[in-house]
């Protein structure tokens, strides 16, 4: 009985909250343009909670914000050494796969979310890749395999008490975008929490796209094919020939 009267209250101050707790949101920028020489970027997100009425009492809150890219389906090879060479023995087909993810939080990820609510919102890394046949609750050593290989590469972050909370108003982080960046809408989200329960939530798109130079040749590439490959052809053999002149005069 005292266990029921506890989720009764949580559940009542978590629809409290909902009800007078309400995110304004800010970005220093609101597309990335991809140029010959972008070598990466920096998003500051920024923003407050509107109240209607004070705050809940005894209740922490918390800020959560998430980038992922567009999706990238692709296959994990498992390597085993078989009579000394290493060969590919096993392949995991990975379905759902931002090609850039990052979670920002104001405390420990599992002081600010609870699972049942990461569960329902796929916020962590567990929950935003998949698998072929995966389900929702679990996970396997393909997609760790996945998620670590884009740690490496700087395009996967968990970025735990990053977000500033002043005065549980305003807060503010900075999400670093490296330079691999894969072109399309960058999907962003920011929640904010009671108890590890999401009171509200906010999406906005951050398109990534080629400019200059850079969208002329993926046009070309794209859409005329065969221009791209005679482009290409040509500029290799003038660079070699041109290599070729100048070595011909030092030799002189």
């Amino acid at each position: 009985m005292i266990r029921l009267l506890a989720i009764l209250t949580l559940c009542l101050t978590a629809l409290s909250a909902r009800a007078q707790e309400e995110i304004v949101l800010g970005l220093s920028q609101d597309e990335v343009a991809i140029s010959a020489t972008f070598t990466g970027s920096e998003i500051l997100i920024f923003g407050a909670i509107r109240r209607e009425s004070p705050p809940p009492e005894f209740s922490d809150l918390g800020v959560i914000i998430a980038v992922a890219g567009p999706n990238v389906p692709t296959t994990v090879r498992k390597k085993e050494r078989i009579a000394g060479i290493w060969v590919n023995t096993r392949s995991v087909e990975i379905e759902i796969a931002p090609s850039f993810y990052a979670v920002a939080t104001s405390g420990p990820i599992d002081d600010v979310l609870n699972p049942l609510e990461d569960l329902q919102q796929a916020i962590t890394g567990d929950r935003v890749i998949r698998a072929v046949g995966q389900d929702a609750f679990s996970t396997n050593d393909y997609t760790d395999a996945y998620a670590r290989l884009k740690e490496r590469e700087d395009l996967f972050q968990v970025l735990e008490g990053e977000v500033s909370l002043d005065e549980d108003t305003l807060f503010h982080t900075s999400i670093a975008l490296p330079s691999k960046l894969v072109e399309g809408n960058y999907r962003t989200r920011i929640f904010i929490t009671r108890n590890g329960q999401v009171v509200d939530q906010i999406r906005v798109i951050i398109p990534v796209f080629k400019v200059g130079i850079e969208r002329w040749l993926y046009n070309l590439a794209t859409e005329q094919g065969a221009i791209y490959g005679l482009l290409s052809l040509f500029i290799a053999a003038v660079s070699g020939w041109a290599a070729s002149a100048i070595f011909g005069r030092l030799r002189r």
